[in-house]
């Protein structure tokens, strides 16, 4: 039986996943996919919302709020290199025409007035750190984290080589208990490479009224509404994953499971 908070894309092309705070059943985060042709755009309003657009692979021209942004993105796989994005706050617009197969991620979150511009986030100005150690090494890539400009959104890319664990200690945000916890929900947004492989992601809470464990293969989105959210990726297959994060409050705050905390000093 498949778990509520996994989602397998919805096709192939076009809007393949798509997360919003309706069928989350949430508050604050949203997240599509959109995988587009050369010469297909997709294009939208941002409204009440703040959105990061992240060129997952692909090249595309991108306009924002009536200025052309010009052709952003390099990478042909999540797998090679950083990312371009392009910021666009609340009461803006967007559009996005692939001039090469795109997969093109949607990061949205609650705008909250902060009157900021657009602004194209290059690969040249993201910062980029290794955490871990021995097989729970894993590469991590922040696009939007909280020393950057926006109103909710937190942004960020991790790899996870083949035989590591990642988010791991398990860990949570589920609490709006600062300067302790913040509260942020979080979606994945999983690929492997080679893409027949898969990976696993447990969710689950200290007194396990939630406990999923899910096999995530290439395309699948989970979301992580409370608890904690381990990854764990085979042997010979790469991970890769996109997380959204946003809350009331927009900071990373995290708790560690007690009972794993020891990891931290081994």
């Amino acid at each position: 039986m498949a778990s509520r908070l996994q989602r397998k894309p919805n096709g192939t092309t076009g809007r393949v996943s798509h997360v919003t705070p309706e069928n989350a059943d949430w508050t604050y985060v949203g997240f599509d996919l959109h995988r587009l042709a050369p010469g297909e755009t997709v294009s939208a309003a941002t409204q009440d919302r703040e959105v990061c657009l992240v060129l997952v692979t692909g090249k595309a021209f991108v306009s924002a709020n009536g200025a052309a942004l010009g052709t952003l993105g390099q990478r042909m796989s999540p797998f090679d290199g950083k990312p371009w994005s392009v910021y666009v706050p609340e009461n803006g617009d967007w559009s996005v025409t692939a001039e090469t197969d795109l997969e093109l991620a949607v990061c949205s979150a609650p705008g909250l007035g902060g009157g900021l511009p657009v602004r194209v986030i290059g690969p040249d100005e993201l910062g980029q750190e290794v955490r871990g150690k021995g097989t729970n090494v894993r590469h991590v890539t922040n696009i939007l984290p909280e020393s950057e400009p926006a109103d909710s959104l937190l942004v960020v890319e991790v790899i996870t080589p083949g035989g590591h664990t990642s988010s791991y200690p398990p860990h949570k945000h589920d609490e709006d208990n600062l300067p302790v916890e913040s509260y942020l929900e979080e979606t994945y947004y999983h690929r492997l490479n080679p893409p027949q492989g898969f990976a696993f992601q447990r969710v689950y809470t200290d007194d396990r009224s939630l406990d999923e464990v899910m096999a995530v293969e290439d395309g699948d989105v989970v979301t992580v509404p409370k608890g904690y959210h381990p990854c764990a990726a085979c042997h010979g297959y790469d991970l890769y994953y996109l997380n959204v994060m946003a809350g009331p409050k927009r900071t990373w705050k995290f708790n560690n499971a007690k009972e794993h905390e020891w990891l931290m000093k081994a």
